[in-house]
């Protein structure tokens, strides 16, 4: 007669086994939970402003901050090329609806001449139709205050402040200073086969001549960036973020301008 053989089950075993795989299942299903509570907190917290602007239907521009030109002095310090605020009237093509039609209304709001026009069209070929281009420049506080009360009816039109190069002794040191002007089409090939294009996004005047031509390089500087967050309209809501630029270095030139306006008095 055949003996049965009995199989003993160790339940101290298995008991230990199933608390392993609970405890495993249980951390498993902790980590699961940690990693949806982190994702909820990135996308509230972390990004809630970055996904508010999109539900918002904003955008995240980057726009270019021209660095401050370096400054001329003589060997006794005293300032030979400096930079002075001045307000100019300037047109970004893409916000505008009717070019000419705008062009025609500013002519006859602010006394643009036709040369301005002409000159205006001529900066246009070289630029991109997003970036600003100056209509006139240098205005008297008069035209400002004019322009101000009715910049309303032009969408993409704005009176902006920069600097612009002023030369205490223009007459004396036309020669050796030379001059800024703004840049045109030839200059805008030299800068691009440079490479430099993307240093100058933000700059309206280069060298010409004289000191500032040859010392372009030192006296320039390097751009900045700033990126902002702007509306359908394309008006700056906030900053989010600054690189500032890095001014261009001063020069000091083995010139005594006491002696060369003695020279020219004699």
């Amino acid at each position: 007669m055949p003996i049965k053989r009995q199989t003993i089950r160790d339940h101290t075993a298995e008991a230990n086994l199933f608390a392993r795989r609970a405890v495993i299942a249980g951390l498993v299903v902790f980590a699961l939970l940690a990693m949806v509570v982190s994702n909820l907190y990135f996308l509230q917290v972390e990004h809630f402003e970055d996904y508010q602007t999109r539900s918002n239907g904003n955008r995240i521009k980057v726009l270019p901050i021209a660095p401050n030109r370096g400054l001329v002095y003589d060997r006794n310090g005293v300032l030979l090329a400096e930079n002075r605020p001045v307000y100019s009237l300037e047109i970004i093509p893409e916000k505008v609806d009717n070019l000419e039609h705008t062009l025609i209304f500013l002519q006859a709001l602010m006394g643009i001449t036709d040369d301005e026009v002409e000159d205006f069209k001529q900066s246009l070929r070289g630029q991109r139709r997003f970036k600003p281009v100056a209509l006139r420049t240098r205005l008297t506080e008069e035209e400002v205050a004019r322009f101000a009360s009715r910049s309303h009816r032009f969408p993409g039109v704005s009176i902006e402040a920069r600097l612009a190069r002023y030369y205490p002794y223009k007459e004396t040191l036309t020669h050796a200073l030379g001059y800024v002007s703004k840049i045109n089409k030839k200059d805008l090939q030299k800068i691009q086969e440079a490479g430099e294009e993307g240093n100058y996004a933000a700059t309206y005047d280069i060298g010409k001549l004289g000191i500032e031509k040859y010392h372009e390089d030192i006296l320039h500087g390097e751009v900045g960036y700033q990126q902002v967050e702007v509306n359908s309209q394309g008006r700056i809501i906030r900053t989010l973020d600054v690189q500032p630029p890095i001014p261009g270095r001063d020069i000091v030139l083995n010139i005594d301008i006491r002696l060369q306006q003695a020279a020219q008095e004699a």
